[in-house]
């Protein structure tokens, strides 16, 4: 409760923060209250991690001020999937085991009144969350390089250093079951700690107009988490939360099936692209 107090002490004290609507204000507290709860910080580190959040927390408001409607609102709608996200993956109760792969690799489910059936990755990854992080967020224009299922990833527009709006086209699906989509989405990239999130849900953006020939399908809210592993610090526990409308007439059973693996495939992907990744430093080093 302490730690609580402090932020909202320390944030009503500044100019910026007073002068925000309250809307805006509810949204970025609940997003830092439902952030500290997921990553989990310990009590005995509490007054060094309020003093950098509240640091980050007036950077970030003076950031702010310096956007365009039209950039403000990218922020406002990544901001809102990432609370959304989280709330959803908050809630324990009600999630139905879709399929589990040999290694453990596990996809669970629920549907959800207003946003309809999510699924919910959850695995364990030999690489620390950083490393991780790089590749999904920093090097997230390579993705077609090494996922299959992805045909291409491009950075339509960054705001800032959490928000970017990206055009994505997946591949078709096995014997073209599902034909190949596209994405316009906003994204959403934090770090708590030593927890990493990267949350979206789609938009619209003028750069990328629907196009003719391929379907334009929604998703969201979607996010990514990245947690360290209790037992061993350079392992994650990976937990990717997916919902996604694909539009055209395909049977829900199809849908449920081809988007479960997609995951699972997702996971064994990345296994591969970050051992990958091992190898190439070390020849680099030799």
């Amino acid at each position: 409760m302490l730690p609580a107090t402090f932020k909202l002490c320390a944030g009503i004290s500044y100019r910026h923060m007073r002068n925000m609507t309250g809307l805006r204000k509810n949204a970025m507290v609940a997003i830092h209250h439902e952030l500290n709860r997921l990553a989990g910080p310990s009590p005995s580190n509490w007054i060094s991690q309020v003093r950098r959040r509240s640091s980050l927390l007036s950077s970030r408001i003076r950031e702010v001020e310096g956007y365009s409607e039209a950039e403000m609102s990218y922020v406002k709608q990544g901001e809102d999937a990432l609370q959304k996200a989280i709330s959803i993956l908050s809630e324990q109760d009600g999630w139905t085991i879709e399929t589990v792969a040999a290694n453990g690799d596990k996809v669970l489910s629920k549907t959800l009144p207003d946003i309809g059936k999510v699924f919910k990755l959850e695995v364990m990854l030999e690489q620390h969350p950083d490393n991780l992080y790089e590749e999904l967020v920093g090097n997230m224009e390579q993705m077609g390089d090494w996922n299959p299922n992805v045909k291409q990833v491009k950075i339509l527009q960054k705001i800032g250093q959490d928000t970017m709006v990206t055009h994505e086209v997946s591949a078709e699906t096995p014997g073209n079951v599902v034909g190949p989509r596209d994405f316009v989405s906003v994204r959403c990239a934090k770090r708590r700690g030593s927890t990493c999130f990267l949350a979206g849900m789609s938009t619209q953006h003028p750069k990328m107009p629907e196009q003719r020939g391929v379907v334009r399908a929604e998703n969201g809210p979607t996010c990514i988490v990245m947690k360290p592993c209790a037992e061993d610090p350079n392992k994650t526990k990976f937990t990717w939360l997916l919902n996604i409308d694909l539009k055209g007439w395909i049977p829900k059973t199809i849908i449920n099936r081809v988007l479960s693996q997609t995951q699972v495939d997702f996971a064994n992907h990345l296994r591969q692209r970050m051992a990958n990744n091992v190898s190439m430093e070390m020849a680099h080093a030799c």
